[in-house]
């Protein structure tokens, strides 16, 4: 486990699971190979989280637009994810890891949606790690679904209001965004909950992200100093055991 301080760590990371195509097409193998490296990925960095005291954790798994991706890959994801949860699924439970799936469920096949609603369902009663799996989604999907439930009851659409409303509203915002695969953008992932999240680019690819490489992000995310608006200043001063005038 890494030595860093047990205040410094962030209690909500989020991660784009971005190259998980290139890992595979460098070792000239199929894309879908990649993705089911990514699940292991996915697996270890869980168990990651729980170990060093993270206490949610979303994974951006399935874009809105990845449905422009060939036939193939699309209907393989698929039917990865169907096999993931029926494998992993029990062991989450006992790590004490609470499922949520966020995402346009409209979409999917009975059988992804059965399988999403059996997944929540045996997983309600965990608390060590929230686990949040967006899949079919998208930040702009969020923010209107978010307006127009808001519109049809008709109330007020107000900040406060518009965030209750969204799919993350379960969890408090993210404090730091990682996004490995070399890319330095966010992809239309958590628009709206990542207004001042911490963002940290890592040039590995997904596969490749291990306990060190989520050290090394953690690391970096407890030398940064998170204003929310303020001063340096304003902070040394509100800080426990701050001289005052």
């Amino acid at each position: 486990m890494s030595t860093t301080a047990q205040t410094a760590i962030p209690h909500h990371i989020a991660i784009v699971m971005d190259g998980n195509g290139r890992w595979a097409t460098r070792r000239f193998l199929p894309r879908l190979a990649g993705h089911r490296q990514g699940v292991e990925s996915l697996r270890r960095c869980v168990r990651a989280c729980v170990a060093r005291g993270v206490g949610v954790l979303t994974v951006f798994a399935f874009s809105s637009e990845n449905w422009n991706r060939p036939a193939d890959e699309v209907s393989g994801l698929m039917d990865l994810l169907a096999k993931a949860l029926a494998r992993e699924v029990p062991q989450l439970s006992r790590d004490g890891v609470r499922l949520h799936f966020v995402g346009e469920k409209s979409g999917l096949s009975d059988k992804v949606r059965d399988g999403l609603r059996q997944a929540e369902a045996a997983t309600a009663g965990n608390g060590r790690l929230v686990l949040n799996v967006c899949f079919n989604y998208g930040g702009r999907w969020d923010i209107a679904q978010a307006a127009a439930a808001l519109a049809a009851r008709g109330e007020p659409i107000t900040e406060s209001s518009l965030h209750a409303a969204m799919g993350m509203a379960h969890v408090p915002d993210p404090d730091l965004l990682i996004r490995t695969g070399g890319e330095q953008r966010i992809s239309n992932f958590l628009l709206w909950q990542a207004a001042y999240t911490e963002l940290y680019f890592s040039d590995r690819l997904w596969p490749d992200f291990d306990e060190a490489a989520l050290d090394e992000a953690i690391a970096d995310y407890a030398a940064r100093e998170r204003r929310f608006g303020r001063t340096s200043e304003q902070l040394q001063a509100a800080a426990p055991g701050s001289l005052r005038a």
